[in-house]
């Protein structure tokens, strides 16, 4: 599958297309994200080529399915390596993990739309993550719990997930920090679709809150269920949840859930400057395009080729190195946040840009907490 897209800047390697390949789950338990990266990746493509392309050269898109499983996205990055300048990567955390010592071999730029802390810590000089990652999100969510005076959280994490142990991780690393102590925490895997054992602990404890790290079905079967459970404490979800993908499985269920998301999710509750400007960009043609506002998974995957794109005008080539080399001192605002990756930081979103949203009415809403950081 092939499309090709641009913008403008200097790309001075003749009349040549810029060649990038996204590696993504169409099929499999992540096909839910990997199918709205997709269609973000194609529309930021169809875009920038319409204005003129990189330079003057247009970017042609390889499409390869690693159907949700991280064997797939090597012999996907195996059939693509010779030809490409550079690589979007999975959104599927365990995908990406595995592809990461192909890319220190080979040396080729990799933009990943997963957000496991392991892709950057510690640095790959090719790796260069694109949502917040899960580390930031559990931060973002420690601050916002101490601002409203939550001390004790229970925590509920997917052991299979990359993503769900770094957040998890993230939590335990930092919760002493803003002075919130984690218990219970408890371990499910991909597979569970039966959560009474774990509301049944957070019961019993004194937990203010439970937070929740699970990509997927698991996720709406274990809100759908909390909802019946009679637990009156606040949920809380992240940016995993951030998609119509979540609400509309889970329906009624999902009203009042606290969900960390990235600030596009709630572009229309910004000021007007450049980072809504970025939102408003994606949304526009997104919404126009598919019926629905762009969910989490396709700021990520429109902001990947942003940064990509940026970069690759900086550099003045689509030579690999020059590439990595432009990425690393990137400054960007794209519908995700303002962007400054550098030589010791390749993930470049900080807490300022995740909103703690809830769901209100089918939709997210920022909290009062997150209105006051957005004016």
């Amino acid at each position: 599958m092939t499309a090709t897209a641009g913008c403008g800047g200097d790309a001075a390697d003749g009349d040549d297309p810029i060649r990038v390949a996204q590696i993504v789950s169409l099929t499999g338990n992540y096909s839910p994200l990997g199918s709205e990266n997709q269609k973000s990746v194609a529309l930021a493509v169809k875009q920038i080529n319409d204005a003129g392309g990189v330079g003057g050269r247009r970017i042609e898109l390889t499409v390869r399915d690693d159907k949700s499983l991280p064997d797939q996205a090597v012999l996907a990055f195996n059939e693509v390596k010779g030809d490409a300048d550079a690589i979007i990567g999975s959104p599927f955390s365990n995908s990406a993990l595995a592809t990461i010592p192909l890319v220190d071999r080979e040396k080729i730029p990799y933009l990943s739309l997963t957000p496991a802390d392991e892709q950057v810590k510690p640095i790959h000089p090719y790796v260069f993550v694109v949502p917040a990652t899960a580390g930031t999100y559990a931060e973002a969510t420690l601050q916002y719990l101490k601002a409203t005076g939550v001390s004790r959280l229970a925590v509920a994490f997917d052991t299979r997930s990359s993503y769900a142990n770094a957040g998890a991780k993230g939590l335990k690393d930092k919760a002493a920090a803003y002075g919130v102590t984690l218990a219970p925490i408890e371990e499910f895997q991909t597979s569970a679709t039966e959560f009474g054992a774990v509301f049944t602990h957070v019961r019993s404890s004194p937990a203010q809150a439970l937070m929740v790290w699970a990509t997927g079905a698991p996720a709406v079967a274990l809100t759908k269920q909390y909802a019946a459970s009679g637990l009156k404490i606040p949920l809380v979800m992240t940016g995993s949840q951030a998609s119509k993908l979540f609400l509309d499985p889970a329906g009624p269920a999902a009203e009042g859930v606290t969900i960390a998301s990235s600030i596009g999710v709630v572009g229309n509750a910004l000021p007007a400057g450049p980072q809504k400007a970025a939102i408003d960009e994606l949304a526009t043609a997104f919404t126009a395009a598919h019926g629905y506002p762009p969910p989490q998974f396709a700021q990520d995957g429109y902001s990947g080729v942003k940064l990509l794109a940026a970069a690759i005008s900086k550099a003045g080539s689509s030579d690999r190195a020059k590439v990595r080399d432009a990425l690393e001192g990137l400054t960007l605002t794209t519908p995700n946040g303002a962007y400054k990756y550098s030589a010791t930081d390749h993930s470049g979103l900080t807490t300022d840009y995740i909103a703690i949203t809830t769901v209100r009415d089918g939709g997210f809403v920022p909290t009062d907490y997150s209105k006051a950081k957005l004016r």
